[in-house]
């Protein structure tokens, strides 16, 4: 058979083969079978003028030096720790690359392993029983919790408890999920950047599925009342959800040992550095939820010859299983990212990571106190310990105040009328006396 009668490698059907589908389906070509419009129609041309490589590249530069070069002391969720050279190198292997799935073990033993030991690290992090391997980002895993919560809950109940204190962007994708099955999404208060434990335990009530809570904040405030909130869960039958990260885990208090029935957040702390939007959702929950697990879990076993294997396994989406009994629709993973953030981990060793969360208080801390010197600036507003990042005061109005640190080449964020939030790593410390230079000309 010559390889036009084969037809595409990729879709092996003979024209004949073609002609019998199309005439089965009454039409007469495969562009029937889709309706277009025809303003967004390809007619043929994409209208891009053909060039050299040297003008192409010309061109590419010209419009990447439009951007602002300014140096970020930006956070609130996106956070920017250096990933040390080694991790790019591992990880750039093409084996890793080129894989998508490890759907063959047998092929994928080294790839299964590291993301198996992506899991265990996780959960020696957070004292849960079960890790998957992964979910898309920290407002996708969130968004899970609350529907396998719907699923687990014996009780009738549909609300779902957030903190006041909350990235717009994350609970939009919790309402998505929420509005799936029919459940309500309510806020309940903050205090001095934590918790309100006496407002929360007048909202929660028989009806609530979930209680969600975040150590640090997004305002970079470390949850003080973690196990009060974990009781008043419990004692309504409701899971308690924390969000947090790989790094802040690491010196905070296990999240098992205060209630903890799900922790969610974005493992992309370690290993890949700020991406804007990219990240990878962690997820882990308690064992006896095991079979409630979104996406798919690396799990570990004996081959026929009695050597350790690694295989994918209770892979619980609409595309493994009948889709009405699917936990999730979870299609795919962040595999390589896991990669990264175990590699990362491995590298930091336990020593390692404790000194880096340790850090993360010292800069805020350090930070903090520096513009609090500053006449016409107030910092921390929260009298609470604060992890990486803190909201300050300014008597001038914030917009205004970020504007001009803008023009000056320093980016914060404006997070209220006059209220700027900085955020400190390791990767912008060496700025910061710029940055308070900056502040102190501008906050005048």
């Amino acid at each position: 058979m010559s390889g036009h009668d084969r037809g595409s490698p990729y879709a092996p059907h003979t024209p004949a083969e073609t002609e019998a589908m199309l005439d089965a389906l009454d039409v007469d070509s495969e562009a029937d079978l889709f309706d277009i419009p025809d303003a967004v129609a390809f007619d043929g041309d994409f209208g891009i003028e053909a060039r050299d490589e040297r003008s192409i590249r010309r061109e590419v530069r010209r419009r990447l030096d439009r951007n602002d070069d300014l140096v970020e002391f930006l956070g609130r969720d996106h956070y920017d720790h250096y990933v040390p050279s080694l991790v790019d190198h591992l990880a750039d292997r093409q084996e890793f690359l080129t894989s998508y799935t490890q759907y063959q073990p047998e092929i994928a033993q080294g790839f299964l392993q590291a993301l198996f030991e992506y899991q265990s690290m996780l959960v020696e992090l957070t004292g849960l029983g079960v890790a998957n391997c992964s979910v898309y980002d920290a407002a996708t895993a969130l968004g899970e919790a609350a529907t396998l919560a719907a699923r687990v809950r014996d009780a009738d109940g549909q609300r779902v408890l957030v903190p006041e204190h909350m990235r717009a962007e994350k609970r939009s994708v919790l309402e998505n999920y929420t509005a799936g099955v029919d459940l309500s999404v309510e806020t309940y208060p903050m205090a001095d950047g934590a918790v309100d434990t006496e407002a929360l335990a007048e909202a929660v009530d028989e009806e609530t599925l979930l209680v969600y809570a975040e150590s640090p904040t997004v305002r970079g405030v470390i949850e003080e009342h973690l196990g009060d909130i974990g009781a008043l869960a419990e004692d309504h039958d409701a899971l308690f959800c924390l969000g947090s990260d790989p790094v802040a885990l690491a010196m905070l208090e296990r999240p098992a040992d205060v209630g903890a029935d799900v922790v969610v957040g974005d493992a992309a702390t370690l290993g890949l550095g700020t991406a804007y939007g990219m990240g990878i959702g962690l997820f882990v929950t308690r064992e006896e939820y095991l079979r409630q697990v979104p996406g798919r879990l690396v799990g570990a076993g004996e081959d026929d010859s009695g050597r350790r294997a690694y295989t994918l396994t209770l892979q619980t989406r609409e595309q493994h299983i009948r889709r009405e009994r699917a936990t999730s629709n979870i299609c795919t993973n962040q595999a390589w990212v896991a990669l990264r953030t175990a590699m990362h981990a491995a590298m930091l060793g336990p020593d390692g990571l404790v000194e880096l969360a340790e850090d993360s208080i010292r800069r805020a801390r350090d930070a903090a106190d520096r513009l609090d010197d500053i006449s016409g600036v107030r910092a921390p507003v929260h009298d609470r310990h604060q992890f990486r990042e803190f909201v300050a005061h300014t008597d001038q109005p914030a917009g205004a105040v970020v504007d001009d640190l803008a023009a000056a080449g320093y980016a914060v964020h404006r997070v209220g009328e006059h209220l700027i939030q900085v955020c400190v790593t390791e990767t912008n410390a060496d700025e910061l006396d710029g940055l308070v230079a900056a502040v102190e000309e501008v906050a005048q």
